[in-house]
């Protein structure tokens, strides 16, 4: 995986509630088995027509937003624990998720897959809808090495939480295998001097 540095992005806000997995990428695209071109039908049935034209009001359609940053509402990613969620977003370029609420799955599948899930309060949330329909060039700041999200050009910041090992794995762009092999010299130093029966 790709190392999670700092992201400063413009946002692409989604402020409905609820959004489910099948939402985000329908089930009828399920069949492929890479992570590859999932992005190309992220929010399939919102983005487009029947006929395949994209519908204008939908944000990803509007040239007014774009970024590395996605806004939702709260109780994102919830429904079936389809993987595919997370490679939709993540293929489609975005590297952060905020909401004021995860599904779990969602939440695990995310920071498998190099997706930054990053629960703020309600209240935060609702600042940063309100400061973008202000101002949709204004950006975020997602520090996961000190675990903050900020408003830029503003004093306006809240801290997240993420368990220490998904950080440390984001951080340095492991999954759970590059990991145990990072730590291969620890394990063998370990088994050596672990008591014999």
């Amino acid at each position: 995986m790709e190392k999670f540095k700092t992201v400063v992005s413009t946002v692409v806000p989604l402020p409905i509630s609820d959004v489910d997995t099948d939402q985000i990428i329908p089930a009828r695209f399920l069949k492929a088995t890479t992570r590859d071109g999932f992005g190309d039908n992220l929010f399939r049935d919102w983005r487009y027509n029947t006929d395949g034209t994209p519908k204008p009001d939908f944000v990803l359609n509007q040239s007014d937003y774009s970024g590395e940053i996605l806004v939702a509402g709260k109780n994102f990613g919830s429904g079936s624990s389809r993987e595919h969620a997370a490679w939709a977003i993540y293929d489609y370029g975005f590297k952060v998720v905020v909401s004021s609420f995860f599904a779990d799955i969602f939440k695990n599948n995310s920071l498998n897959n190099g997706l930054l899930p990053v629960q703020v309060s309600e209240a935060f949330l609702q600042t940063i809808f309100s400061k973008v329909e202000e101002d949709k060039s204004i950006k975020l700041k997602v520090d996961l090495e000190a675990q903050t999200i900020s408003i830029e050009g503003t004093d306006l910041e809240e801290s997240f939480q993420i368990g220490a090992y998904k950080k440390t794995c984001l951080l340095n762009g492991y999954d759970d295998i590059d990991y145990i092999l990072n730590n291969k010299d620890k394990i063998l130093e370990y088994e050596k001097n672990s008591i014999k029966f």
